[in-house]
């Protein structure tokens, strides 16, 4: 039997994405009706700059004081989408303290404070979901959550960025350098003005951080990531790449350990196989590879940001959430109960492409290879090319700690022969 009285749903922020998250509300409301079983009602919107003209929304729901919207009383459900840290903790746990479950996409809350949020939400009875702070439209928390709670989840290989995926597929398709690329981005509305998140991978970490907690069912948090940006790549490691059959990706990567007893939380520029899946990845378009004992190799695909996009995965959470109010039920909170250690950066174990400036000498590949070998340091190619006394040695290891790499490159600074360390990426994806 269908429910007459609406669930009232509070909109704190109306930016691009609450915006269109409103606008499915009003013109989605039959279906969302019947997809619910009650109607649900926009009873009001929270936002800084009252004074905007916000089409299709009733300028009679639109407040500057969020606190009293969700102190209101007669509120169900909460739609965050303000982002940053505060005022949106408060909000949220304010939120939880009467009554009110909570939709949110602010991945950077989630990365610092996700397990005091997700304590709040159980400490009072109501659900926390937030579907849109990773990777946008695409379905994976969900999956992770749920569809994969039955099996065990090894690693989590991503694409998590449209931006910075934007600029690396114009550098390898165009042969652009980065700020040509950034500038790129930029004009067609990819890129902030300040797109200092998107290029040093604090966006990408948060996003890890929340990935690795959900896979591995333990706490992890933003400063549990390794983060580097991608500003240092350049057209001469692209080419170093096409050499190798490959292309290079700032990736999301969480693994679990071996020996299962620790995980890893990562971000960084990286070459990846042409024949790796995530490699066909273009433009700004977000996808995520999913290793599982039971299922295997699994890929999601499809736009990481955006309005719309954003907004669907916003809406999705809110008809899971209004169906669990109208059941007196709650899904899944957090599951942390494996309690495994974040391992530092120093033990992480990949491949690596190093390439170096030499003197063009005999015996300099010799003392290379030495410096490698000192430090158990297998090398499994070698590319040397130069003129006029100077060359440019290109080295490619087997797996190997990053704790060892970084012995490896302190050794060689010292070389007299070697004039400098052009550039250090990690290979992954094989």
């Amino acid at each position: 039997m269908m429910r007459t009285r609406p669930l009232k749903v509070a909109l704190l922020g109306c930016g691009v994405v609450g915006s269109e998250v409103a606008r499915i509300m009003t013109t989605h409301a039959d279906d969302l009706t019947a997809r619910i079983g009650a109607p649900v009602e926009l009873a009001g919107v929270a936002v800084r700059r009252p004074d905007r003209v916000r089409a299709g929304i009733d300028p009679a729901l639109v407040t500057t004081d969020a606190t009293a919207l969700v102190k209101r009383g007669d509120i169900d459900v909460v739609i965050e989408v303000i982002g940053g840290i505060e005022p949106a903790r408060t909000l949220i746990t304010t939120a939880f303290e009467h009554g009110i479950s909570v939709v949110s996409a602010n991945k950077a809350l989630l990365a610092q404070d996700g397990a005091a949020l997700h304590k709040a939400a159980e400490d009072h009875g109501e659900d926390l979901y937030y579907e849109a702070a990773v990777a946008g439209a695409i379905p994976l928390i969900r999956p992770l959550r749920e569809s994969l709670a039955g099996d065990k989840v090894n690693r989590v290989l991503g694409i998590v960025n449209g931006t910075t995926n934007f600029i690396l597929d114009k550098m390898d398709s165009s042969g652009a350098g980065y700020q040509e690329a950034l500038d790129e981005a930029t004009a067609l509305g990819y890129a902030e003005a300040d797109p200092t998140a998107d290029v040093e991978g604090f966006d990408a970490a948060a996003k890890a951080a929340i990935l690795a907690g959900i896979a591995f069912h333990t706490r992890v948090r933003l400063d549990d990531v390794y983060r580097e940006g991608m500003t240092e790549v350049t057209a001469a490691d692209f080419a170093s790449a096409r050499q190798m059959g490959c292309t290079i990706k700032l990736l999301a990567i969480c693994e679990r350990a071996e020996d299962g007893e620790s995980v890893t939380a990562r971000v960084h520029p990286a070459m990846i196989p042409l024949s790796h899946p995530l490699a066909s990845v273009r433009e700004a378009y977000n996808a995520v590879f999913v290793e599982s004992e039971a299922a295997g190799q699994l890929m999601f695909y499809g736009p990481g940001a955006g309005g719309a996009p954003t907004a669907s995965a916003v809406l999705g959470d809110l008809v899971a959430v209004c169906r669990n109010k109208l059941d007196g039920s709650t899904g899944p909170g957090e599951s942390a109960y494996t309690r495994l250690p974040v391992s530092p950066m120093g033990e992480v174990v990949t491949r690596y492409h190093i390439s170096l400036d030499v003197a063009d000498k005999p015996g300099v590949l010799a003392q290379v290879a030495t410096v490698f070998a000192e430090h158990g340091v297998s090398i499994d190619t070698v590319r040397q090319s130069g003129k006029d006394g100077e060359a440019s040695l290109v080295v490619v290891t087997h797996r190997a700690s990053d704790a060892s790499l970084s012995g490896v490159v302190e050794a060689l600074r010292k070389l007299d022969t070697v004039r400098g360390v052009a550039s250090i990426m990690r290979v992954e994806g094989e």
